[in-house]
């Protein structure tokens, strides 16, 4: 049985990313995010990787041969156009957003007016915090809106906030993370 799970913001080879994670450099970072993905992912899942393999560069690409499973990216801020005919050496495809059972997969989180069209929007780039719905939503919803219908909607699969654990989408509507 094959599992679909999400992950975004790898960041492999990027020694100032994994300074602020809390590892001495860029090798023993990418050597846990392997260690982590592979304790988790078996090699008939599938994973979105939600941008950032790297950090403008495709020097890393080669460690995504490391990680188990098949791989779609959902290209981010830090990945490059140019770079993208040699990404799909290591991935089956990649895009700049995809839906999936009625979540939209992204790299950055989509605009609050867009989040009531969906279930949810899985994304990564925030890093360290999650978003802070009531604030962000009340910034754009008018007096008749009913805030609770946006709420939770939003789930970020940052590699550090997972424990560098691809996440599944049950795992995800359970509150394992949020």
């Amino acid at each position: 049985m094959s599992n679909v799970r999400f992950i975004g913001c790898l960041h492999l080879g990027h020694k100032s990313i994994a300074i602020h994670r809390g590892f001495n450099d860029d090798f023993y970072h990418d050597e846990k995010l392997i260690d982590s993905w592979n304790s988790v992912v078996n090699k008939k899942d599938l994973t979105y990787i939600l941008g950032d393999i790297a950090m403008e560069t495709d020097k890393h690409y080669y460690k995504l041969n490391r990680l188990k499973g098949r791989k779609i990216v959902v290209l981010g801020n830090h990945d490059l156009p140019k770079h993208t005919r040699n990404l799909l050496n290591y991935v089956e495809s990649v895009a700049g957003m995809v839906k999936y059972k009625g979540y939209v997969l992204t790299h950055a989180p989509i605009h609050p007016n867009e989040i009531g069209f969906c279930k949810g929007n899985i994304h990564a780039h925030v890093h360290d915090n999650k978003l802070h719905e009531v604030e962000i939503m009340s910034k754009y919803l008018d007096e008749d809106s009913v805030l609770i219908k946006t709420l939770h909607k939003y789930h970020c699969v940052d590699a550090k906030l997972i424990n560098f654990k691809p996440i599944s989408l049950e795992e995800l509507e359970h509150g394992k993370i949020l």
